[in-house]
């Protein structure tokens, strides 16, 4: 588990930003990939990788239902 992600769902997060979202999916591909910074070789397919999660995040949070939590706008 990477423990420097929060939570970026309501309520523990009222409004998750896409800054919130890109950092969650950087410190995601950093973990799994074991790489802080990669090497030039690897930038492009570790910068796809970032976005791929960040857009499959940003869905998640969109379609997500709390149950309690206001609907987001």
């Amino acid at each position: 588990m990477c423990r420097s992600i929060k939570t970026l769902r309501p309520p523990a997060t009222p409004e998750a930003t896409e800054d919130d979202v890109r950092a969650a999916a950087l410190q995601y591909v950093r973990k799994v990939s074991g790489f802080r910074a990669p090497a030039a070789h690897n930038q492009a397919v570790f910068d796809e990788a970032v976005d791929a999660v960040a857009k499959a995040t940003a869905r998640l949070l969109d379609e997500l239902v709390v149950r309690g939590a206001s609907a987001r706008t």
